[in-house]
C-alpha cells in the first residue's frame, strides 16, 4: 500500500443538497502508512457554470463563477502515520444558482482538497460534488394564477374549390406547476368544414437555450398524448391529464448562461393549427386556487351544447348533402399517452436529496421540501446558426423545429413538424421537422 491510504472530503451528517446562503460543514480525513511531509494542506468551495460548443465535451467556452473560496488547513510540517481529520466550514452565496446539468453545459459545485507536498513529490487532490437547489416559488411569478388559454384559427381548402375553418383552443388549469402534480387540459376544436381534421395532439415541451459563442437550443418532448380527429361540421371538446415528472425548474435565477422554459402545445396537422402556452415548473405549488377554465372528468356527449355551423359558405352545400350532417356535439377519446421516463442516470435519486412525493392537483401547502432534479436527460440539439441541419440519432425523441426568431415556441412550425402520430412506447414517433436550422 502506497504512504496515503485514505484521502477524501466528508460532508456533515452526508449532506449532499443545499440551500443559498446556508452554511456547510465538513472534514478533510487522511489515513497516512507512513509519515508524509507537506507544504500546505488546504480546501477549496468553487461553483460555476460552463457551457460548451460541443455535446457532452469535458472543454467549454464560456464559463461563469458564483463561489470561489479558500481555507488552509495546516502549514508546513509533516503529518505521522496514522488517521488525521481537518474541519472546515464554508459559507455559501446567497444568490447561487440551482444546479444543473445538461449536454452543453452545467452548473457544478464542489469542494476540493489538496496536500501540497514538497518538490519533485506527487501532490495529493481529492474532492466531493454538492448540490444546491434555490427553490422557484410559482407564487412569486406575475400573473401565475390567470387562465393559460390560447387560441388560433385557420381558413383551409379542400376539394379544390371548398373552404373551410377550424378554430383551435386549448387551456390548462393553471400556469404552473410541481413535480407529481396533473396538469390538466382542456382543447376545444370547432370544425366549420366539411372535411375531417386530423387528431390534436399535446405535447409538452422543454426548451434549454445555452450562451456560448452562439445560441444553442436543447429541446425534447417529456410528455405527448393524441386524441381523435374531429367530423364535418363538428364541434369537439378534448379533455386530457399529464402528470408532471421530475425535470429541472423552470429559469435558473443567477445564472446568465443557461435558460429553461417549458410549454404546452396543442396541434392539429389537418389543417396546420398550433397553439403554445408557456408553463413553468417550480418548487413551490401554486396557492391560489385557478379562476378558470377548471376542465374536470369528460361529461357526457349530452351535457355539451348544441353546436350548428354558422353560415357555411354556399358552395359547400353540395358537400354537406352528399354525407350525413352531424350537429350532435361529442366529447373526442385519446388514442395515445406517451410519457417519458426519466433515465436513472439522469433523474435517479441524488443521496441525501429530498424524496419525490406526489402531488395532487390541489394548491394544498407543500409538506415536504421541494424535490431537486439536475438533469435534463437525453436531448437533441439545435443551433441557432450554421449551414448544418439537426443531424439524425438513434434517441427516440423527435427533431426540434425551427425558432427562428421567437422568444418561445409559436407560430408557423412546418407541417408536421409536432403533428399527430401514435407513439408506440415512450417517445416514438415519425413526425420530423421540414426546415433546417433558423440563423439569428
Amino acid at each position: 500500500m502506497g504512504r496515503v491510504q485514505l484521502f477524501e472530503v466528508r460532508l456533515r451528517h452526508g449532506r449532499v443538497v443545499y440551500s443559498p446562503g446556508e452554511p456547510l460543514a465538513g472534514a478533510v480525513r487522511v489515513r497516512l502508512g507512513a509519515a508524509l511531509p507537506f507544504r500546505a494542506i488546504r480546501v477549496t468551495c468553487t461553483g460555476s457554470c460552463r457551457v460548451s460548443t460541443k455535446a457532452n465535451d469535458a472543454s467549454w467556452v464560456v464559463e461563469e463563477g458564483y463561489s470561489n473560496s479558500a481555507l488552509s488547513l495546516a502549514d508546513k510540517g509533516s503529518l505521522p502515520a496514522g488517521e488525521h481529520n481537518f474541519p472546515f466550514q464554508f459559507l455559501l452565496p446567497a444568490a447561487a444558482p440551482t444546479s444543473f446539468e445538461g449536454p452543453f453545459g452545467k452548473i457544478v459545485y464542489q469542494v476540493r482538497a489538496t496536500i501540497d507536498t514538497p518538490r519533485f513529490s506527487k501532490d495529493h487532490q481529492c474532492s466531493r460534488v454538492f448540490y444546491i437547489l434555490s427553490p422557484l416559488n410559482l407564487n412569486s411569478i406575475p400573473d401565475i394564477e390567470q387562465p393559460n388559454v390560447a387560441s388560433t384559427t385557420k381558413k383551409f381548402s379542400y376539394k379544390l374549390v371548398k373552404t373551410g375553418t377550424v378554430v383551435l383552443t386549448a387551456s390548462t388549469d393553471l400556469r404552473g406547476y410541481v413535480v407529481g402534480q396533473v396538469l390538466r387540459l382542456q382543447a376545444d376544436i370547432e370544425n366549420q368544414s366539411g372535411k375531417d381534421t386530423s387528431p390534436v395532439v399535446a405535447s409538452l415541451l422543454q426548451k434549454v437555450s445555452y450562451k456560448a459563442k452562439r445560441w444553442i437550443y436543447d429541446v425534447r418532448t417529456i410528455a405527448e398524448v393524441e386524441g381523435a380527429g374531429v367530423k364535418a361540421w363538428r364541434r369537439a371538446q378534448w379533455q386530457e391529464q399529464i402528470l408532471v415528472p421530475a425535470l429541472p425548474q423552470s429559469a435558473l435565477p443567477g445564472c446568465s448562461l443557461i435558460h429553461v422554459d417549458y410549454f404546452l402545445q396543442v396541434s392539429l396537422k389537418v389543417p396546420e393549427a398550433t397553439v403554445t402556452l408557456p408553463v413553468f415548473i417550480g418548487n413551490i405549488p401554486v396557492n391560489h386556487a385557478p379562476l378558470s377554465p377548471q376542465p374536470g372528468p369528460s361529461p357526457p356527449p349530452g351535457a355539451l351544447s348544441r353546436v350548428v355551423p354558422s353560415a357555411p359558405p354556399q358552395e359547400e352545400d353540395e358537400a354537406m348533402a352528399s354525407g350525413p350532417h352531424l350537429e350532435d356535439p361529442i366529447s373526442l377519446f385519446t388514442k395515445s399517452h406517451s410519457q417519458q421516463q426519466p433515465p436513472q442516470a439522469a433523474f435517479g435519486s441524488v443521496p441525501g436529496a429530498p424524496e419525490l412525493r406526489p402531488q395532487d392537483g390541489s394548491p394544498a401547502a407543500h409538506p415536504l421540501p421541494p424535490p431537486l432534479c439536475i438533469s435534463t436527460g437525453a436531448t437533441i440539439p439545435y443551433f441557432a446558426e450554421g449551414s448544418g441541419g439537426p443531424v439524425p440519432t438513434t434517441s427516440t425523441l423527435i427533431l426540434p423545429p425551427e425558432y427562428s426568431s421567437w422568444g418561445y415556441p409559436c407560430g408557423e412550425w412546418g407541417s408536421g413538424a409536432w403533428g399527430a402520430g401514435s407513439a408506440a412506447g415512450p417517445m416514438q414517433t415519425s413526425l420530423s421537422p421540414r426546415r433546417g436550422p433558423a440563423v439569428l
